[in-house]
């Protein structure tokens, strides 16, 4: 399988490994979407802010981000991201670097459908769960409900059966059924792979159940209980590929399948995340709303509390390090310290060196009463401009202290 790697807003042309089949899918799965994915240009596609994995007719792309000028290689740049989402909980991996990321041709396909494999074999191994379910079918014995216009119009011939509904408890349920429909996209994706030989294993060991249709409605069914609650894992990464799949989107026999993150989303998690981490003893809390105006909310990404003192972080994943913050963001801040009666707050955006401007009072009169120690102080809000690199000093590997590295401008 053809596997090619590019940036989030970079271009790619129509050429020998991305045809004209291939843009053709990809604008048919972008146009399911809203055309969030990408713009469609002139024999290509220019990618927007999503990162991630799309796999389609015998070619895999790998979406990559990156911070402009940043001169880190493309693999930094993919075990960067397989990272983020290790430490989001949105990928399961021991580290990056070690084991399976170390491998030449891993991408990130690869580490979601290992992780998922790898849920089901242990699910295998601890004892899959019997479940009662209900059947209506023909029985030589009977049980259960009789459904009588049914038996009379099916048993004429044969008296000796009943056409009934009755339950079952067995291993054909609802739950493995899911299990099953995720194995399969494994199986049709894997192909050509390392992890082929595993799905099949995998496949092996698993009950004959019924093949369904899978939407998103089916996963609002699963039982939530004491039985279930080992399937949680393996389910969430079911509904990440089952939803993601879109069969025959090329209008021919070609599958499809994409696993994308809006990077926005996960710099505001991986940095809640690092914050959540820190040893200052801060409670970090993400997205807290309040109502603002007639039934609307607003909601700042990241909310700190150091006793009875507040701050407030927003994050932006983009370049701006030749560029002042918008005036509509700092609208944003100066409504967030109001709202939250804070008393800093910080617009953070990533950059290739870390730098934090001074904290800047708004230019009003009014002030916030805050109290330390029990005493009462007053202070007038203010913003800072924080750019941060999420790469360690002179290092490709990302750093793990910029939680405390953030909350020292606050403290």
């Amino acid at each position: 399988m053809n596997k090619i790697q590019v940036f989030e807003h970079s271009f790619l042309p129509i050429d020998s490994k991305f045809t004209q089949t291939h843009f053709v899918a990809l604008s048919k799965l972008n146009e399911l979407h809203n055309d969030k994915y990408f713009d469609l240009r002139h024999n290509g596609i220019k990618f927007k802010q999503y990162v991630g994995v799309i796999q389609v007719a015998g070619l895999t792309i790998e979406i990559l981000p990156k911070i402009d000028n940043d001169g880190k290689s493309i693999n930094t740049w993919q075990k960067a991201l397989i990272e983020m989402l290790r430490v989001t909980k949105k990928l399961k991996v021991q580290k990056v670097g070690e084991a399976n990321v170390s491998r030449q041709k891993i991408h990130l396909l690869d580490l979601y459908f290992e992780w998922f494999l790898g849920e089901v074999q242990t699910l295998i191994h601890q004892g899959l769960i019997k479940q009662y379910y209900k059947e209506t079918s023909n029985v030589k014995a009977l049980k259960g409900k009789l459904e009588f216009a049914g038996h009379i119009s099916k048993n004429l011939v044969h008296k000796e059966r009943f056409y009934t509904t009755h339950q079952i408890y067995d291993k054909d349920h609802l739950v493995h059924q899911i299990l099953f429909k995720a194995l399969e996209i494994v199986e049709k994706c894997s192909k050509g792979s390392y992890l082929y030989s595993k799905c099949k294993t995998v496949q092996l060991d698993f009950p004959d159940v019924k093949t369904i249709s899978v939407t998103e409605a089916t996963f609002s069914k699963i039982p939530k209980n004491r039985k279930t609650a080992p399937y949680e894992t393996a389910l969430a990464i079911s509904k990440f590929i089952i939803l993601n799949f879109a069969p025959n989107i090329s209008s021919g026999s070609e599958n499809m399948l994409a696993l994308l993150f809006d990077m926005n989303s996960l710099w505001e998690e991986y940095i809640l995340a690092r914050l959540k981490q820190n040893t200052k003893n801060i409670i970090v809390e993400g997205q807290r709303s309040t109502l603002f105006w007639n039934g609307i909310s607003i909601r700042p990404d990241i909310v700190m509390k150091n006793g009875d003192i507040t701050y407030i972080i927003d994050t932006k994943w983009k370049n701006i390090d030749c560029s002042n913050p918008s005036t509509n963001d700092l609208r944003q801040m100066y409504v967030y310290n109001e709202y939250w009666k804070s008393t800093k707050a910080m617009l953070l955006y990533p950059s290739n060196t870390t730098d934090f401007s001074p904290f800047i009072p708004f230019q009003n009169h009014h002030v916030h009463e805050y109290r330390v120690d029990n005493k009462q102080k007053f202070k007038q809000h203010e913003c800072c401009l924080g750019k941060i690199s999420i790469f360690k000093s002179n290092k490709e590997c990302l750093n793990d202290e910029i939680g405390d590295e953030i909350i020292a401008k606050f403290i």
